[in-house]
């Protein structure tokens, strides 16, 4: 095992052509969101290139670039090291999350077909098998495709266009807790799914400014534990 803490073979090496920095970034970032890459790791330009098949130069290219948005902090004589979020960065991006995703959960119920019911609950469904089978990856996975879902289903683009920009540290927040959160978060979920269903804009809204409260306050509980 590489200093970085990812197995071998964890990462496939990226193939060329393309605009290999970009991919290099993709892949990293990627890394930090399913925390593969802890908050607080040192990250070795040579180490990580050998396992990205790369050369060093994309690779510090990707990692000032995660300095620019956060996700890596680069630190003089010393080198790069994967982010430590604060607790009030996760309260204020939670916070507004909680905003988002309520006013989407409202228009989902204006909105969606039945069709999109059912790829609701079809996604409920591949979750609760996720959690039954303790695949804290997979939920964690389908709980961010369930809440985008619900977003396509709002129709409106601005509103997912914000949502995006908050949707990695959202999972990088939810993965920790995601095994804690468990089998209640589903069930929550199939709440909101039943006030879509039946157009009840003020429950979906109320069950999913809930939900994602319940969800930051199991984010800082988490730290307290």
């Amino acid at each position: 095992m590489l200093s970085t803490g990812l197995p071998h073979g964890a990462v496939p090496r990226l193939e060329r052509p393309g605009p290999l920095r970009d991919r290099v970034y993709e892949a990293l970032l990627e890394l930090i969101t399913t925390r593969a890459l802890r908050p607080g790791q040192h990250l070795v330009e040579s180490e990580l290139a050998g396992h990205l098949g790369v050369s060093r130069q994309p690779v510090r290219e990707a990692l000032q670039r995660l300095n620019t948005e956060g996700w890596v902090d680069l630190r003089p004589a010393q080198g790069a090291f994967v982010h430590e979020p604060t607790e009030e960065e996760a309260d204020q991006l939670l916070t507004v999350r909680t905003l988002l995703e309520a006013e989407a959960a409202r228009l989902a119920a204006a909105h969606a077909s039945s069709a999109g019911v059912a790829a609701l609950e079809e996604l409920c469904a591949e979750g609760e098998r996720a959690v039954a089978a303790d695949d804290v990856d997979g939920a964690v996975a389908l709980n961010a495709r369930f809440h985008s879902k619900v977003m396509e289903l709002a129709g409106n683009a601005v509103l997912a266009e914000l949502a995006a920009q908050v949707d990695r540290r959202v999972r990088w927040y939810y993965t920790p807790i995601a095994r804690q959160r468990g089998r209640q978060s589903w069930v929550e979920h199939r709440e909101m799914i039943a006030a879509i269903a039946d157009r009840d804009e003020q429950r979906a809204t109320r069950l999913m400014r809930e939900h994602t409260e319940h969800t930051r306050r199991s984010y800082h509980e988490r730290a307290e534990s």
